[in-house]
């Protein structure tokens, strides 16, 4: 193979099509731009979903939704999911290092889901009362997270 021989796939390159070229050419005069208006003219600029001045679809139509950026930053944990931990110290670290968690994660908060297995010991990590219960009643226990035990 040589550098010379080296060309595109069949199909993958289109020609340019040459407008203004005569009637013959099939895009002669107007060249397809149809007559007149804003569209027909050589820099006509129309905002992406303008609709001549009639009120736009997007704006016609309702907002919905909203995605929350703290969302992002608290990461929520199912009691059952604290198994793949290797140790039996639950904290964000821990947490973040079994994957559990994206390291992004600047919080997290454990969940009542599923069953406790072991005796865990919980630091500075947000705890719902269900499970709350749930890692009391394996014989675990729960210390307090630091912006809790500030608001008590």
């Amino acid at each position: 193979m040589r550098l010379n021989s080296i060309s595109p796939a069949p199909g993958s390159k289109k020609i340019r099509l040459r407008v203004g070229r005569g009637a013959s050419a099939g895009q002669g005069k107007t060249c397809g731009r149809g007559v007149k208006g804003q569209r027909a003219r050589k820099g006509g600029y129309h905002k992406v979903g303008f609709e001549g001045g009639q009120m736009p679809l997007y704006r016609r139509l309702p907002k919905s939704g909203f995605r929350s950026a703290m969302a992002r930053k608290v990461a929520e944990v199912r009691v059952s999911e604290l198994a793949k931990l290797s140790g039996d110290v639950v904290d964000l670290e821990s947490l973040q290092q079994a994957n559990i968690v994206p390291m992004t994660a600047l919080r997290a908060r454990i969940v009542s889901s599923g069953t406790v297995a072991k005796k865990y010991t919980v630091k500075g990590v947000h705890v719902t009362k269900g499970a709350r219960a749930a890692i009391e009643g394996a014989g675990g226990k729960i210390e307090d997270a630091p912006a809790e035990a500030a608001k008590a």
